[in-house]
């Protein structure tokens, strides 16, 4: 059956939601439909209950100092529903030497507390004459250059926890652009920092205090804010287990195979993770300087105890150079109520990442047992477990690595030479839950006022263990 929209959106996972959302919430009469070709809306979003307790095998939440995210909250009625914790509350820990160190997130605790010795530190503060360091270095060796080792197991903790990555192979430019652009306009990352706190402080006036963001989630887990967007757009504008089997420019816009119908579309947006659009685009334009990037996928080993008590905040990360099982744990207790039941503690331990992707060829016995031996040597919990469980990862994590910079390149030069082809989704603009709704509002509204896609001055993004 042949079918004629104004807007084809293809994955349901967030980025496409948000913008199925954003073009029915301001444009009602839009026609739009949303393919996907699993049974359900999310993507790698997917919380977990069982016996009381709530773990999550993709994003544990996200930070509420984006604007278009705390829009989309109040447009979707979530406002009232979602929890918070503050990571000025809440503590972090990297492991340094088998003993969990406690991050602080203030400048001024970090500069006193004893992370590194005083003459690493005075070597951080030579970062201000250091000039920009040229062509596309991987995360390891800016951070190195700019800051010096000693800081290179902390640095490797943030790339762990957020990319499951290898900082030996993620590529600054590609990572943090907005921390790179800073660098060339500023010659210093200190000095960067210091002209946007001035800056902040300017636009909120002397008096107001630059506050620390809150991690964000709902009672029920993530998979609550893809099922909210789903709920909107209705069984009318999405199509489940209709999977994409290929697409083609023709005098009209856009043609959409399917493997039940056919659609005609104006605008076709590819909702993606970065793999899955490019194996679509060879159609449009085979010239991609890559045919995939590299992906981390990441085992969510989950364990509950009872009558254990974990340490105070979120949980801690583990440098490659402990050579350790696992890459860090989440106290998912701690961070949001109603993740356990009474007198109950559960803690979320991740192992596998860019790095050692043989270890979720294991199976779940020997992968809880490895975890658990692993935790053990770092917190204090003195008898076995009362629940464990293995959830398995729904996708990879795209790895920004050498060849990513040309690759986006290539997208934006593919996007502007062909109107009414949008290309966003997992890994395309990061990987957080907030540069991806940030990115499906531009595009939706890009959609709706039908003008050339913009691209945004890069962000400086702070950092958050």
């Amino acid at each position: 059956m042949h079918h004629r929209k104004d807007t084809i959106i293809i994955g349901a996972g967030l980025t496409g939601l948000v913008i199925g959302h954003k073009l029915k919430h301001q444009h009602p009469g839009h026609q739009l439909m949303v393919l996907e070709k699993s049974a359900r809306a999310g993507g790698v979003i997917s919380s977990f209950t069982e016996n009381g307790y709530l773990a999550e095998s993709g994003p544990h939440g996200f930070l509420d100092n984006c604007i278009e995210s705390r829009e989309l909250l109040q447009e979707t009625g979530l406002e009232t529903e979602c929890v918070r914790a503050s990571l000025q509350t809440f503590v972090r820990y990297v492991c340094i030497d088998s003993k969990l160190m406690m991050i602080p997130q203030s400048p001024l605790k970090i500069i006193r507390a004893p992370l590194i010795p005083w003459k690493d530190k005075f070597r951080v503060a030579g970062e201000l004459f250091k000039e920009p360091l040229a062509g596309e270095p991987t995360v390891a060796k800016w951070a190195e250059y700019r800051f010096g080792k000693a800081l290179l197991p902390y640095v490797d903790a943030v790339f762990t926890g957020t990319y499951a990555g290898d900082y030996n192979e993620l590529k600054i430019d590609a990572v943090m652009p907005g921390v790179r652009q800073m660098e060339q306009e500023h010659g210093s990352i200190i000095r960067g920092v210091l002209a946007k706190i001035l800056q902040a402080r300017k636009k909120k006036g002397n008096k107001q205090k630059l506050s620390m963001p809150s991690m964000t989630s709902f009672p029920d887990g993530m998979a609550r804010l893809p099922q909210r967007l789903a709920e909107i757009l209705g069984p009318e504008s999405i199509s489940f287990n209709c999977e994409v089997t290929g697409i083609q420019k023709d005098a009209k816009g856009w043609l959409v195979e399917t493997v039940h119908d056919t659609y005609q579309t104006a605008n076709l947006v590819l909702a993606l993770p970065v793999n899955q659009g490019l194996r679509l685009l060879t159609a449009v334009d085979d010239t991609s300087p890559l045919q995939q990037i590299p992906e981390a996928w990441i085992a969510t080993v989950v364990f509950g105890f009872e009558g254990a008590t974990l340490p105070p905040g979120f949980g801690f990360l583990i440098p490659e150079r402990e050579q350790r099982f696992t890459l860090g744990t989440l106290f998912s207790s701690n961070m949001f109520p109603n993740r356990a039941p009474n007198g109950h503690i559960i803690f979320e331990t991740l192992v596998g990442g860019r790095r050692h992707p043989e270890r979720l060829e294991l199976d779940d016995e020997t992968l809880i047992q490895d975890a658990l031996t692993d935790v053990k040597g770092l917190l204090a919990l003195p008898h076995n477990p009362t629940y464990t469980r293995v959830l398995r990862p729904a996708g990879g994590i795209p790895q920004l690595e050498k060849g990513y910079p040309q690759l986006l390149k290539w997208r934006n030069d593919l996007v502007r030479e062909n109107p009414g082809l949008y290309v966003c989704g997992f890994g395309w603009e990061g990987i957080g839950l907030n540069d991806m709704i940030k990115t499906a509002c531009s595009v939706g509204e890009t959609i709706i006022s039908q003008t050339t896609q913009i691209q945004e001055q890069a962000e400086a993004k702070k950092i958050y263990f």
